[in-house]
């Protein structure tokens, strides 16, 4: 996750008082990047009330076989915990179908998880919005793929965007911190001005810009992922907007996620309209390091499968039903493991080449081998041009010195069965 809002904040520091924190610039890259543990985005179940045309999973709306039991989940949990994973990300599917969940939420919020909840948003009416304002989740996301028409023809749901709205008012009307979540693609990049317009109205408090990923129902549409000058004209419209807001001094977030050219994309934001805040703002960002797949984020499905993050539902770690998480996750036997954990990672073609590579990590792997077939291939969904990311503008965005090369190349996985997930909403 990219958190546009955190860089904002400090360059809107660093323009009134004429110098970039400190306190921030102290990260270095060497540092640790957090926690042990990794935020851990739980699919408890793969049962949706929708059927969404970029759902990773190709979910439906009937019960599922195999899935964990209440106490599996509790085992799990412990494990987590004595992990020192920090986060839980409760999704599904839809979570709320889940009979259990409060139970689930209850016990995480006891052993001192941050607790989120991502949801469709359909099903909270006001008796559930008290169930959940009940539960004390930490964040409740709700998704919105555009306005009225284009949020209803993407959930395939007449009336879905008027309930999902309505979820939204009524958590926000007993103060439940909760944020809207968007999924660009060509069919709905119109719709974006009007969100986010939307957002600061419904005072929801974050806005999350997710790029598509080619995963599950994403994949069948890739053809129609928005290009990348339509990519560009939407990072600079968050940019603009989080930068009023750090201006203003107002109490929202925006952060995107599934593309970490935008770590350079805002550095290239910054030497345009502040250069002197170059230098600083890249040392924060190559501290950031970029992807976190399979190093501080993971994913756990409904049938108890580990993977490198939800678009990795094609390619499983283990089960925690016969190894533990914690195991699970420090064991880079699996090639793909030991090449997402491997610093710097071993990517080739334009990646490889990136000036900028020590900023993103390479970006996100699955495109590259959904596309390829090979995970270590450049990301087909980098929407730097060649002058960019090789250093034509070294001076005004990359700063001093070269970035790192990635040298030999890890193995490719082997052909990953298809595998059935369930959409974070």
């Amino acid at each position: 996750m990219f958190r546009i809002s955190q860089y904002m904040r400090e360059l809107a520091c660093a323009e009134a008082q004429g110098r970039y924190p400190e306190a921030v610039r102290a990260a270095r890259p060497g540092a640790s990047r957090g926690p042990v543990g990794p935020v851990v985005i739980w699919n408890l179940i793969r049962r949706c009330n929708l059927t969404c045309k970029h759902c990773y999973a190709l979910s439906a709306d009937h019960d599922y076989a195999g899935e964990l039991s209440t106490r599996e989940v509790f085992d799990v949990m412990d494990d987590l915990a004595a992990f020192r994973v920090p986060v839980l990300i409760l999704s599904g599917g839809e979570p709320l179908m889940r009979p259990d969940l409060f139970e689930i939420a209850a016990r995480a919020r006891a052993m001192g998880f941050y607790v989120g909840l991502s949801t469709n948003g359909t099903l909270i009416d006001e008796a559930m919005a008290d169930r959940v304002a009940g539960a004390g989740f930490d964040y409740v996301g709700i998704s919105l793929d555009g306005l009225r028409d284009t949020h209803d023809r993407f959930r395939r749901l007449p009336g879905a965007f008027d309930r999902s709205l309505a979820a939204v008012r009524h958590l926000r009307a007993r103060e439940v911190k909760v944020g809207l979540r968007f999924t660009m693609t060509a069919m709905n990049a119109h719709d974006l001005p009007a969100l986010l317009d939307l957002m600061r109205a419904e005072r929801a408090g974050k806005f999350y810009f997710s790029h598509l990923n080619y995963a599950g129902r994403g994949n069948i549409h890739r053809a129609r992922d928005a290009r990348f000058s339509a990519t560009r004209e939407a990072l600079d419209l968050l940019f603009e907007r989080a930068w009023s807001a750090a201006q203003q001094g107002l109490d929202e977030e925006y952060v995107t996620g599934n593309n970490d050219a935008d770590g350079p994309w805002l550095l290239q934001w910054t030497a345009a309209r502040m250069p002197h805040w170059t230098a600083p703002l890249r040392e924060r960002l190559v501290a950031w390091g970029g992807n976190a797949s399979g190093v501080n984020v993971a994913n756990i499905d409904n049938l108890g499968q580990v993977h490198p993050d939800t678009m990795w539902w094609h390619h499983n770690l283990g089960s925690v039903r016969e190894r533990p998480f914690s195991a699970i996750w420090q064991d880079t036997r699996d090639p793909l493991m030991a090449g997402l954990k491997a610093r710097p990672r071993a990517v080739g073609g334009r990646c490889a080449r990136c000036v900028h590579f020590d900023i993103c990590g390479g970006n996100t792997r699955v495109r590259a081998q959904q596309v390829t077939g090979d995970p270590w291939a450049e990301d087909p969904g980098c929407y730097l041009d060649d002058d960019e990311i090789a250093g034509a503008r070294e001076g005004e965005v990359a700063g001093e010195g070269e970035a790192p090369r990635a040298a030999g190349r890890a193995p490719a996985t082997g052909a990953a069965h298809p595998s059935a997930g369930a959409l974070h909403a």
